[in-house]
């Protein structure tokens, strides 16, 4: 052979093993005992501080989100921004969720959850710190940007990570109980603005936000990776010490350890993956399922709460009146997060999504004819809660699930990126809607494609109830 084919043969081959995990020296018996442990992991104080510190974390993520609507009023109020450059300044917040999205997806695959999730983080506590001395309006804009990267990155990272530790009997719970707390996050937001804002001024509130990421992210530097992607990866004995520190708690403590089926065992699959297995024949359904629950997600619930005070002021209500209405039907945020949370675990993943995007179809059309206010406040609270069972079940418990380990952090980013792309899309087409096709247009829309994603759910969606990760 030439020397030509020589080095194109070695490329080849270098081609091929980078697709491949080098795993360590383990025998078939010690990998199906070492999976049914991760499978089996206890519920110890380690597994309530990993809990403690991805929910900080998720709060602040939502906390940072919320806290531009106070913000951008006092600026336009001030002078100091115009509705042009608050535009742009939500507009860049999106590009950059879309970003983090996408990028955390490759990262925590890549590199690993923990990396990936103190990354994120670190970002977004340093761009909200220096928002805080942005000297004008294009600079905070140009913060907002990289503080979005940041913010897309945690959402996508924080449910999944969670999941891989926690039991496949109670995973639902775990997971549903996060979001009860990150959806917390909006009225929290909401009210030191309200004390924070008036009297020592907008940046305060990006002060806050970034010295608690920070605090957060110096006590999160000691998060243990995921036992789960380790195993994936082919590192078994990284694995294993993470394992051995839940173990050697539970015994302390003087708990039993739990029996393993074989159910627990030859679930994982330890090989490396490319970003187009998501779009294999095997892998398409999920991959466009995953997409397009969050899609209808985000679209019904950003469409609600961004345009419900213009669609009551709409229906000849106040503006004072309606942010006061808004304000109680959005109480039904954390009662659908807890709903879902407390029942997840026993309907079912695919049935409870189905059903509430059922509801939410339903109540959203009947909601677009009401015009008392008692009728108006019932009608949406309930849909604010169907919306956010959906936020608790879809978003934060079923996509994440539809994908293998080692594509699970794509996967979830890249649905969570193209649910991202449709908040940038769809306020511009509800303006169209209203303006030339009236309220009830933007209902009966939001309705059909509600429908179809319910369709499609059911035909597509497997039940991931109180089963093993793969």
């Amino acid at each position: 052979m030439d020397a030509e084919g020589v080095i194109s043969n070695q490329k080849v081959q270098r081609k091929q093993k980078s697709y491949e995990v080098e795993t360590e020296h383990y025998s078939e018996k010690q990998k199906q005992e070492l999976e049914a442990r991760i499978n089996n992991l206890p519920v110890t104080r380690t597994m309530y501080r990993i809990f403690t510190l991805i929910t900080l974390g998720m709060v602040l993520d939502g906390f940072d989100v919320y806290l531009a609507g106070g913000v951008l009023g006092q600026l336009v109020q001030s002078g100091w921004s115009s509705l042009t450059l608050n535009a742009a300044f939500i507009s860049t917040t999106f590009i950059g969720l879309f970003i983090g999205s996408v990028v955390t997806g490759f990262v925590g695959d890549w590199k690993g959850r923990q990396f990936a999730y103190q990354i994120n983080l670190f970002i977004f506590g340093i761009a909200s710190l220096a928002s805080f001395f942005a000297p004008n309006m294009t600079t905070l804009i140009i913060f907002r940007g990289i503080s979005g990267i940041g913010l897309g990155a945690e959402i996508v990272t924080g449910f999944a990570l969670l999941g891989e530790f926690v039991p496949a009997g109670s995973r639902g719970k775990w997971v549903g109980s996060l979001s009860v707390f990150a959806n917390c996050s909006a009225p929290i937001a909401t009210f030191l603005g309200f004390m924070i804002i008036p009297t020592i001024g907008w940046r305060w509130m990006f002060a806050i936000a970034g010295v608690l990421s920070i605090i957060v992210w110096y006590f999160r530097r000691s998060l243990p990776e995921s036992p789960r992607w380790y195993f994936s990866q082919g590192k078994f004995s990284k694995a294993e010490k993470i394992v051995e520190i839940f173990e050697t708690e539970a015994r302390a403590s003087g708990k039993t350890a739990v029996s393993h089926d074989q159910h627990s065992i030859n679930q994982i699959i330890t090989k490396q993956s490319r970003y187009s297995e998501l779009f294999t024949k095997s892998m398409i359904k999920r991959t466009i399922l995953g997409c397009l629950i969050l899609a209808a997600i985000n679209t019904a619930a950003y469409t609600f709460v961004t345009w419900v005070p213009t669609l009551l002021v709409g229906s000849g209500i106040t503006i004072s009146k309606s942010l006061g209405y808004t304000a109680l039907m959005m109480i039904g945020a954390p009662v659908g997060a807890f709903i879902g949370r407390i029942t997840v675990d026993r309907i079912g993943r695919k049935w409870m999504i189905v059903g509430a995007f059922v509801m939410t179809a339903i109540l959203g059309y009947v909601y677009a004819f009401q015009h008392q206010p008692v009728a108006l406040m019932i009608i949406g609270f309930l849909m604010t809660v169907c919306l956010y069972i959906l936020m608790a079940v879809g978003l934060s418990i079923y996509v994440p699930e539809l994908f293998s380990t080692r594509l699970r952090m794509r996967g979830n980013g890249t649905a969570q990126a193209v649910g991202r792309l449709f908040t940038i899309v769809t306020p511009y087409l509800v303006a169209w809607l209203i303006t030339y096709q009236g309220i009830l247009s933007v209902f009966i829309s939001i309705g059909v494609l509600l429908a179809v994603v319910a369709v499609l759910t059911i035909l597509w969606g497997p039940e991931t109830k109180q089963q093993i990760l793969k």
